[in-house]
C-alpha cells in the first residue's frame, strides 16, 4: 500500500495487516452517524419530530411493499438482536398511531396507517429533494451505489462471522 495518510479513528489497528480495513471501518462509522442523524431530522421535517433511528427504520420496514410483517421479520430484516428492543419501538409507533398490530393465527403481525403512509410519502419527497439530488451532483452513480451497498453487505457478513468466532474464544 502506498504511503499516504490513513484516516482511522484507532491507529494501533492501522499497524496491522490491513491498514485499510481500519480506514473504512472509521469510515463507515462516520456514515453510520451521519444517516442516523439524517433519518431522524427527515422524518422530523416530515411532520414526525421525536422518534429514534430504530423506530424509524421500523416504520419503513413495516411500510415496505405494503404487506403486514411479524416482529420476526423485522428483527431479521433489520438485524435485530434484542426483539424488546423492537417490541419497544412498535408499541411506541403504535401509541403514535403510526402502525396497527393485529393477530394472524398466533403471530402478532405490524402494518402501516393511513397517517404513517402519510408521513412516509412526505419523508420521501424530502429525501429526494434533498439528498438524491445531492447524491446526483456529486458524481456516484447508480451502479456505483448499488456495488458499494452490495460490498456493505458482504463485509456485514464477514463482520458477523468474525463475531461469532470472537464469542467462542
Amino acid at each position: 500500500m502506498n504511503k499516504r495518510n490513513l484516516v482511522v479513528s484507532s491507529a494501533h489497528l492501522a499497524k496491522g495487516g490491513s491498514p485499510a480495513l481500519s480506514e473504512l471501518e472509521y469510515g463507515v462509522i462516520i456514515f453510520s452517524h451521519g444517516l442516523s442523524r439524517w433519518i431522524v431530522r427527515c422524518i422530523a421535517a416530515a411532520g414526525l419530530p421525536g422518534l429514534s433511528t430504530i423506530e424509524i427504520l421500523i416504520l419503513h420496514n413495516v411500510r415496505h411493499r405494503n404487506r403486514p410483517k411479524t416482529l420476526s421479520d423485522l428483527c431479521l430484516v433489520l438485524d435485530i438482536d434484542d426483539t424488546h428492543i423492537a417490541s419497544y419501538a412498535i408499541k411506541k409507533l403504535e401509541s403514535a398511531g403510526l402502525v396497527k398490530t393485529s393477530k394472524l393465527g398466533k403471530e402478532k403481525v405490524i402494518e402501516s396507517t393511513p397517517k404513517a403512509i402519510v408521513v412516509l410519502d412526505k419523508y420521501a419527497e424530502i429525501r429526494e429533494q434533498l439528498l438524491v439530488s445531492s447524491m446526483e451532483q456529486s458524481g456516484l452513480s447508480q451502479e456505483v451505489l448499488s456495488k458499494m451497498a452490495g460490498n456493505l453487505r458482504m463485509l456485514a457478513g464477514l463482520y458477523e462471522q468474525a463475531a461469532r468466532s470472537a464469542a467462542t474464544l
